[in-house]
């Protein structure tokens, strides 16, 4: 069942506060279906009909099928004005809905951003402070000596995050990219970030990429990212689910 099919599905099962009894043609709904972006950003919108006009234009337009991953990338094509995508040799120009950045290189983001002269980024972004810390001895210690040790990159990461309005996890409050599997990822959307395990949130049917910081850095500003469009490997699974699976594997 397709993504489109279950939100109508959902949809439909919505209670209905007013009811007519007024006879009338069947129609199909005109509404667009939307989702919230996260549970943090609520009116920030996942607007799954424009999702699937601009995947039915990219068909017309190339004349091929698409597959899931490439419907789900070319429907964060910039513009829409291409006749022909070879993969592995047309570049593309994106717009990802969402930057995560981990503490190590987000310092350097940040200051670099701050640089350009904005007031907020053009996209969604969140700093998570993970990985400058060294697991040594236990929560209990490790913690307070990253806070010791890093208070002070701590400070300038939650301060310059509160100042542009991006989303800051303190140290202690997870790993990356668990937080954004949890918290961010959703079906057929696609973000960046600066950290090796991002394509993890590809478990729940997005387009995950880890990039560097001068890369994050461009699509905060609101530039396009370029990408050369990728080859496909085709996967194919038999059988059943083995208890615990997860998306991740």
């Amino acid at each position: 069942m397709t993504i489109v099919k279950v939100l109508q599905r959902v949809a439909r099962q919505r209670p209905r506060h007013v009811v007519s009894l007024r006879r009338g043609l069947a129609s199909v709904s005109t509404a667009p279906i939307e989702a919230p972006l996260s549970r943090f950003e609520p009116d920030l919108k996942v607007d799954y009909t424009a999702f699937t006009n601009r995947v039915a234009t990219l068909r017309r337009q190339l004349g091929r099928p698409l597959t899931y991953a490439e419907k789900v990338l070319f429907s964060h094509l910039d513009s829409l004005e291409y006749d022909r995508i070879d993969r592995g040799k047309t570049q593309l120009s994106l717009r990802p809905r969402r930057i995560a950045c981990q503490d190590a290189t987000a310092q350097m983001a940040l200051i670099q951003f701050m640089s350009a002269g904005l007031d907020a980024t053009s996209v969604p972004t969140t700093v998570h402070c993970d990985h400058l810390i060294v697991g040594r001895d236990g929560q209990d210690k490790d913690l307070p000596n990253a806070l010791t040790t890093h208070g002070e990159v701590y400070d300038f990461m939650s301060s310059a995050c509160r100042r542009y309005n991006m989303g800051f996890w303190k140290p202690g409050a997870g790993i990356i990219h668990q937080t954004v599997l949890e918290n961010y990822a959703y079906p057929a959307g696609m973000m960046v970030g600066t950290d090796s395990h991002t394509p993890n949130a590809g478990g729940l049917g997005m387009i995950a990429i880890g990039v560097g910081g001068a890369d994050a850095v461009d699509i905060m500003a609101g530039l396009t990212w370029e990408l050369t469009a990728p080859k496909i490997i085709g996967v194919k699974l038999s059988g059943k689910l083995s208890g615990w699976a997860t998306p991740k594997g």
